[in-house]
């Protein structure tokens, strides 16, 4: 099958973790729901379309930074009940407002990544080549304003293939995602780890798409979002494991397909 392989770089960037609040964490690599908002921003969607995707990459550090960040309470609030590092923009002793106060949010620092994207329908695959190649706007991943260099734009053949020796394995240095399916059927192996422990590297629940559901009334709809979430190793010194099939590029990089 066809796949486009990007090859991204990014100086400061924050992948937001979605139980982080007061301090802003972030994952090691972008999650899949990050990665196909990319995709669906840079080719101008405005409808989903399913694809599959791999992520592997590596950072150089992480680093934190404080901001002002701004909420606004639906509720009147005590002036004086509110933590000291807040303020109220408004004279009021009781106003319905904005707050503002410190956030720190962790950032990667010299992020490299390559990803694979596999579209459900091939006919999209020229199409989301040519929106990277001349993007209409400057492409973001993570934040708004965390841009990317494109180093390359690819299409590449993605096949199935069984290993005949131990010397295919992901770039030094890099991570991946790669689906708890894949290590169970021990398709690949993480050099360096025993055997008897269950869950190697970093186990992560990563958001993909999501579905609205209508948890109100027909009268009164309240839709939420509710994720399709994969499970995946973040795992290093990743090789492939002697006459396993494994997903491979026709440059032999592995894909991690979710």
């Amino acid at each position: 099958m066809k796949s486009i392989r990007l090859k991204l770089k990014q100086n400061l960037v924050n992948y937001k973790l979605p139980t982080s609040f007061q301090l802003k964490e972030t994952y090691p690599l972008p999650p899949y729901s990050t990665v196909i908002g990319m995709v669906h921003n840079t080719c101008d969607y405005t409808e989903y379309k399913p694809m599959k995707i791999s992520v592997q990459g590596k950072y150089h550090s992480i680093t934190s930074e404080i901001f002002h960040s701004y909420s606004f309470s639906p509720e009147n609030i005590e002036k004086d009940r509110l933590n000291k590092y807040f303020s109220i923009v408004g004279e009021d002793k009781k106003i319905t407002g904005i707050y503002k106060g410190p956030v720190y949010q962790n950032l990667l620092v010299d992020v490299e990544l390559v990803i694979h994207i596999v579209p459900e329908d091939e006919n999209l695959v020229e199409e989301i080549f040519n929106a990277f190649k001349t993007p209409h706007e400057y492409i973001s991943l993570g934040r708004r304003e965390d841009l990317v260099v494109v180093d390359e734009v690819k299409i590449v053949e993605i096949s199935e293939e069984r290993i005949k020796d131990e010397n295919l394995r992901i770039d030094r240095d890099y991570r991946a995602y790669v689906p708890v399916e894949i290590i169970d059927k021990k398709k690949v192996f993480v050099e360096g780890s025993v055997d008897t422990i269950q869950y190697k590297g970093t186990m992560y629940n990563l958001t993909k798409d999501y579905v609205s559901v209508n948890y109100g009334s027909t009268k009164s709809p309240k839709f939420f979002r509710k994720w399709n979430k994969v499970k995946v190793h973040y795992v290093s010194n990743i090789v492939a494991s002697r006459r396993r099939a494994i997903t491979i590029d026709e440059d032999r990089y592995m894909v991690f397909l979710a």
